[in-house]
């Protein structure tokens, strides 16, 4: 199995080894289940069928560290997003920040406990409220969480936020509709650090920006980091921004969502897991990276609301055999740091 891209000889990445104390992480989820209900048996019946939107899965992100979390439409990332800052509730499995488990925290200790875990939404226009300044949009979460009386007394630390972003000072009294996507987004982040979290949640940030905006945000929120020693998880579907920002990444291949990430390198993916290997062969700045061929005729989707017992995947596998579609394969170690559930591979 080949590595693409080496980030070590690389200027424009992060060249440190990040900080992974796997014994102290500052997030970690462990066989995470999260299910939502589409049907019932019956106007008044019991609630019968569900879908299965995230499956089985782990991982611990240390404190300053960047795990980049990659999928296709529809994969499960924002909602593996989400269940992390507890607005959704896992049907199993376990999240735990600060080495407290927080899987069924609510009230006051889950409102105390979002100081600490905010979120980078994907629209900067949609999140963003058109009728509020951008001082009233950034002292907003100070004035939720008693941190002041009024919006005036903000002033200083937005502007200070606001500077520390990128953006100018005169635009504290500015609307939304006066600034670009990518400004948009850094009003965004500047609300996020208001409260001075350590953990953040960036929700396929640079998918709504141009292009050209995507390097100075990924460079916004490096700097962030270093300064305040941020912890990120960082949602997207395009591995050529993923792979300039992570520290590790995590591929999360459809239905099949079993699995681990990887440290430091964005891996090409084995014919095993062809879901993984098309995204990197997708990635036309990968090096080498090529978009794999899947032989045979078309393959079925699989479907969420109906999980098989074997590999969730072996619809549209191209070397899935009959024992796939019956026995669920083990997660593995193939390479240090780099795990594959695979029968064959």
């Amino acid at each position: 199995m080949s590595h693409v891209g080496d980030r070590s000889n690389r200027p424009d990445v992060l060249t440190a080894e990040p900080p992974v104390t796997p014994s102290s992480p500052l997030v970690a989820v462990d066989h995470l289940d999260i299910r939502f209900p589409v049907g019932r048996a019956g106007f008044w019946g019991r609630q019968t069928k569900f879908v299965h939107a995230v499956d089985d899965v782990s991982f611990a992100i240390a404190p300053g560290e960047t795990l980049g979390l990659v999928g296709e439409s529809g994969s499960g990332k924002s909602t593996i997003g989400r269940a992390v800052l507890r607005r959704l509730t896992p049907a199993a499995g376990t999240i735990s920040f600060q080495g407290q488990d927080i899987t069924n925290v609510s009230g006051e200790p889950l409102r105390q406990l979002r100081r600490q875990m905010q979120m980078v939404f994907q629209d900067p226009y949609a999140s963003l409220n058109p009728r509020m300044t951008v001082l009233e949009l950034v002292a907003e979460p100070l004035l939720v969480h008693g941190m002041i009386s009024r919006i005036d007394e903000g002033r200083d630390q937005v502007a200070s936020l606001l500077q520390r972003c990128g953006l100018p000072i005169d635009a504290i009294d500015r609307h939304p509709h006066a600034f670009s996507g990518g400004q948009r987004q850094r009003i965004g982040i500047a609300r996020a650090l208001a409260l001075r979290p350590e953990f953040i949640v960036a929700d396929e940030p640079v998918s709504a920006l141009d292009v050209s905006v995507e390097p100075r945000w990924s460079t916004c929120s490096r700097i962030l980091q270093g300064e305040l020693r941020l912890t990120y998880l960082f949602i997207a579907h395009d591995l050529s921004v993923v792979r300039h920002i992570s520290h590790r990444i995590a591929i999360l291949c459809g239905q099949a969502r079993r699995g681990r990430p990887g440290r430091r390198r964005v891996r090409r993916a084995a014919p095993s897991v062809h879901r993984g290997a098309a995204l990197v062969g997708s990635d036309s700045r990968s090096v080498g990276a090529t978009q794999p061929t899947a032989p045979g005729a078309a393959r079925r989707d699989p479907q969420p609301h109906r999980p098989t017992a074997g590999c969730r995947f072996a619809s549209r596998c191209p070397i899935a055999r009959d024992n796939c579609r019956e026995e669920q394969p083990p997660l593995l170690e193939k390479e240090p740091g780099h795990f594959v559930a695979c029968l064959y591979r």
